[in-house]
């Protein structure tokens, strides 16, 4: 029985690594872009950037994950996902990358707007263009300020995959609850937690060991 479950375990956390990387291949590219576009100077872009943010920021993602899946279908009789397993984890996929890449660009944005004003105006005088300073100047110091909150926010996005069983996508989780209705099981369930201590505690390193490499980078 224990290989059973051992076995059904890891079916899960293979599906919960799989929306992990696909939430971060996704979120981070897009909110390197949204950062940018909430700095525009062009007003109606920066604000109507601004309030998206401020909408998936300010809401659950369980409510998002329930809206984004349910209500193609509801309000336009069509479902954009398809069906089964594969529409849901779809569904899933892109609530989570519009989630976190809201929360990455206020990340992003942070820490472009913490460098130094007098940094990118010395690139002005070297005749450097608007590319060249950010790629120069302003990204290594970028990457040095947003290692801290990004690790924090990926740590969280670890655990927030267990919200994509509100919409029936199975993950770790599920796969520990469903033994406590089949065979009246709970130990899988708590065995769970050693999968997310132990991929949380391998993350908590590798950002620590990312933070070490870049400390003779003072900001």
């Amino acid at each position: 029985m224990f290989l059973t479950v051992i076995e059904s375990l890891n079916e899960g956390f293979l599906k919960t690594l799989e929306l992990f990387a696909l939430t971060l291949l996704g979120a981070l590219p897009l909110g390197l872009l949204l950062s940018f576009c909430t700095m525009s100077k062009f007003r109606p872009v920066k604000y109507l950037m601004k309030f998206i943010v401020w909408v998936v920021r300010g809401t659950p993602l369980m409510l998002q994950l329930i809206v984004i899946y349910y209500c193609p279908g509801m309000l336009l009789g069509n479902n954009w996902w398809g069906g089964g397993t594969a529409g849901r984890f779809i569904a899933t996929v892109v609530a989570f990358v519009i989630n976190y890449s809201c929360y990455f660009s206020e990340i992003y944005r942070g820490g472009i707007e913490g460098v130094p004003r007098g940094q990118y105006e010395a690139g002005q005088v070297l005749g450097m263009t608007k590319t060249q300073i950010f790629f120069r100047v302003t990204l290594l110091q970028l990457i040095k300020r947003i290692v801290p909150p990004m690790g924090n926010e990926i740590i969280t996005l670890v655990k927030d995959t267990s919200l994509a069983r509100v919409i029936s996508v199975y993950e770790i989780i599920w796969s520990g609850q469903a033994f406590i209705k089949s065979s009246g099981l709970v130990w899988p369930l708590f065995f769970t937690g050693v999968y997310y201590l132990v991929f949380n505690g391998l993350l908590t390193l590798v950002f620590g060991g990312v933070e070490k490499k870049l400390s003779f980078f003072r900001v």
